[in-house]
């Protein structure tokens, strides 16, 4: 008779912790300090990116904290955790079938650049073989380069933060810097400096370029959520919101 009760606790138990391990994870949001699609000021993340996402947000009656963190950390949790949602991130052929892809949410160019009283020039991607370029540890100018042969600690010296590699062009530890367009002119603007006196667009990187910067969720969510925020990228589309904050930010 004991035993059959042990059993059947066991049981119990058992199904109660599956039921648990079955529960939805709550949705959580991660993003990088890219300004000036995504940044945080006054304690709050704010930009071009964030206000689209919080704008699908609203339109699909969903709210969540949005997290900041280093990149490598942000694409971590979204390669390997359940209902994460990521951005802004560049859609490739290497991460089209890593993550369920919402949509487009802010304009990109990408380039090489190279300061004006050290100027660079690059008619191709192969010329820059040789010179040190600075780049973010796993974004995708990072993993471009990678494979295309450029290795990391010899030709490639990586950093956590975007605005490290401004200064290492700066001050002369690399000579070439893979960066946004956007972010590019940002940090440079933020320094006290005018871009198009000090920036030397050394090479363009259309295969960069042409998708824009996106939203995406890990495998591991529910279609029906990534489906819902579809729909919501699209209504905003429709509305005028997201180009009333293009417009803004641009």
């Amino acid at each position: 008779m004991l035993s059959a009760l042990n059993r059947l606790l066991c049981g119990v138990l058992l199904a109660l912790a599956a039921n648990a391990c079955a529960a939805e994870a709550p949705l959580r949001i991660v993003t990088e300090e890219l300004p000036p699609y995504n940044m945080t000021e006054n304690g709050r993340v704010t930009g071009m990116s964030t206000e689209v996402v919080e704008a699908v947000l609203k339109e699909v009656g969903m709210d969540a904290p949005i997290h900041p963190m280093p990149w490598a950390r942000a694409y971590e949790l979204a390669l390997n955790e359940s209902n994460v949602l990521i951005y802004s991130i560049v859609r490739t052929p290497t991460r089209e079938s890593l993550f369920q892809w919402v949509g487009a949410i802010a304009p990109t160019q990408w380039y090489i650049y190279s300061l004006a009283d050290r100027p660079v020039k690059l008619n191709s991607l192969a010329d820059a073989h040789g010179h040190q370029i600075a780049t973010v540890n796993q974004d995708v100018g990072e993993q471009y380069l990678v494979s295309k042969g450029f290795r990391i600690g010899e030709e490639l010296q990586s950093s956590t933060k975007y605005e490290h590699n401004y200064r290492k062009l700066k001050v002369d530890h690399v000579e070439l810097w893979i960066s946004n367009e956007l972010n590019a002119l940002y940090l440079t603007r933020q320094n006290g400096e005018d871009p198009d006196k000090v920036l030397i667009r050394s090479l363009a990187l259309p295969d960069l370029s042409s998708e824009g910067l996106n939203m995406a969720f890990s495998r591991n969510t529910p279609v029906e959520t990534v489906e819902k925020f579809r729909a919501g990228l699209e209504a905003i589309r429709r509305n005028g919101v997201y180009d009333a904050i293009v417009r803004k930010w641009l």
